[in-house]
């Protein structure tokens, strides 16, 4: 005699599978918000991006917005060529590269961009929704995810605290375990950067070493 399983057990996708789909649904929110945002300032998505990124992180080439954002250098050139006809962004020297320019938003593209940043906001008020635990637990998954993106390949490498040169993961005990060699000052797991300005991308064989001491405290 066959075993029958349960209605729900027999008809329910794999959670994996369950949560790529709730982050699709998200990524289309977000897309849509993003878009919605930007049209009503003039700007494309990517243009808003851009002005965004400057105003968090300040002056920077084409090459490091492309790098940055995960978009081709050719999209951001022309985006940033719109964006300098508008006289929302100038361009200058860049004392580093002699042949490349550095992208300063100007007064007007600044106000632009800080708007910009803030476009994601509503997400932030869903996610207001979940508990303490939750949001802990959520924010750890995220960063844990990020970063298996990063290491394929499909995202940015840069930002996180994970994958930085400055970061030491699980040198003491007690509720902030972690530590940043930049500051020189301790970090709670809530802490940990995704974006962070000031990120310095560990070389490959050291990053795998910061990832496996971060997995395994103590």
């Amino acid at each position: 005699m066959s075993r029958h399983l349960p209605y729900f057990e027999e008809h329910t996708e794999a959670i994996p599978t369950r949560i790529a789909a709730g982050l699709h649904k998200i990524g289309l929110a977000m897309k849509q918000q993003v878009w919605q945002q930007a049209n009503g300032e003039g700007l494309s998505a990517t243009q808003g991006q851009i002005l965004a990124v400057l105003v968090g992180q300040g002056p920077l080439t084409g090459k490091e917005l492309s790098e940055r954002l995960g978009v081709t250098l050719p999209t951001i050139s022309d985006s940033v060529r719109v964006l300098v006809e508008k006289q929302l962004v100038t361009r200058s020297p860049d004392p580093r590269h002699p042949r490349a320019s550095l992208l300063t938003p100007t007064d007007k593209g600044a106000s632009l961009g800080a708007r910009a940043r803030s476009w994601p906001e509503f997400m932030a008020d869903a996610v207001g929704d979940l508990s303490a635990d939750e949001q802990r637990a959520f924010f750890a998954g995220v960063m844990k995810m990020i970063r298996s993106l990063q290491e394929q390949g499909l995202v940015p490498l840069s930002g996180m605290c994970v994958t930085c040169t400055h970061f030491r993961p699980n040198v003491r005990q007690g509720a902030t375990p972690h530590h940043c060699a930049l500051v020189d000052a301790p970090l709670a797991a809530e802490q940990l950067r995704l974006d962070c300005p000031e990120h310095a991308r560990a070389p490959d064989e050291v990053r795998q070493q910061l990832w496996q001491k971060f997995l395994k405290p103590g």
